[in-house]
């Protein structure tokens, strides 16, 4: 197994939007000093809306690592959206992908470790078959290769299994719903990590939701997922169970789920300010340390396939 620290990715989708850059700097270095380098991020983050806070996250980690003079991050960064307003449009042509490289080669040297697609909706073979040689030529420089958010993995498979790259792909899971299945296809020649481990920002307890919550930020809405009922329901029963193994957040699900996933190498976590970037780094070292949470994570699966 990876140490923990291969196998946490900070990430920076909500930076410059509800985690302003004194804050994300104050994240990165704490990170640093604990031992972490793996730092996931997008040219669209943060996907707010405001066309002016485009590209706005991988800008403050630019600072950072020039403020800091580090060279020895391991920056995944995803590429192919042209805007921050949740729109579909996206350029993920050979030129503009051999571009991207070119471009991050520069802003990030030493620290860029993963250039991947981020958002493809194409059905088309030749154009995927573009990207791929494009990518193909990301894999002989020397990084790793990455896919997010890919509407038809059957298509990539069948088309990559003449080029023969391997894949580190992000993909969504949690209790609420997984994508896992949806990407079998690629599975033989892919690790996965996972994002959206709390589901959007949901919460065990329903009065915690403020203003300016996550899942009302993120998803406009008040309402919960109907699985979070009997999700409260076990937390209860587990807790009464096992006295040494007290659940108090939703993220402790969640990080348990991916953690502990035979089929996933990760996960990418999301904190809004230090203090929750340190309580998460203290629930992933307990989780992974500790027998009782391999218990939790077979009775969350059962819970999980279950629910859906």
């Amino acid at each position: 197994m990876l140490p923990i620290e291969r196998q946490l990715w900070l990430g920076t989708a909500m930076w410059g939007w509800t985690v302003d850059a004194a804050e994300a700097f104050s994240m990165l270095d704490a990170w640093y000093e604990a031992g972490f380098r793996q730092i996931d991020t997008a040219t669209n983050y943060p996907i707010n809306g405001i066309a002016a806070d485009f590209r706005k996250a991988e800008s403050i980690l630019i600072q950072w690592i020039r403020a800091h003079q580090v060279d020895d991050l391991r920056v995944w960064v995803k590429v192919g959206s042209l805007t921050n307003e949740r729109s579909p449009d996206h350029n993920l042509s050979e030129g503009f992908i051999l571009l991207a490289l070119e471009y991050y080669r520069q802003h990030f040297a030493d620290n860029l470790y993963v250039l991947g697609v981020h958002w493809d909706n194409r059905s088309n073979p030749k154009e995927i078959e573009a990207t791929i040689r494009a990518l193909q030529t990301v894999r002989a420089s020397g990084l790793q290769v990455g896919l997010s958010g890919i509407r038809y993995p059957e298509i990539w498979a069948q088309v990559n299994s003449t080029y023969g790259l391997s894949w580190l792909i992000q993909l969504k899971h949690n209790l609420i719903g997984s994508d896992l299945a949806r990407y079998a296809p690629l599975a033989n020649e892919a690790t996965f990590v996972a994002y959206g481990l709390n589901a959007g920002g949901l919460k065990l307890d329903p009065k915690a939701y403020g203003a300016h919550s996550s899942w009302r930020v993120r998803t406009g809405q008040l309402d919960e997922p109907h699985l979070m009922r009997e999700i409260r329901k076990f937390v209860t029963q587990w807790n009464a169970d096992h006295p040494r193994a007290h659940i108090t957040a939703f993220s402790q699900l969640g990080l348990c789920f991916a953690l502990h996933h035979p089929r996933l190498s990760g996960a990418i976590i999301g904190p809004s300010n230090v203090q929750q970037l340190r309580a998460t780094i203290q629930q992933v070292r307990t989780i992974m340390t500790h027998d009782h949470f391999a218990a939790l994570f077979v009775a969350l699966a059962q819970l999980a396939n279950n629910g859906r």
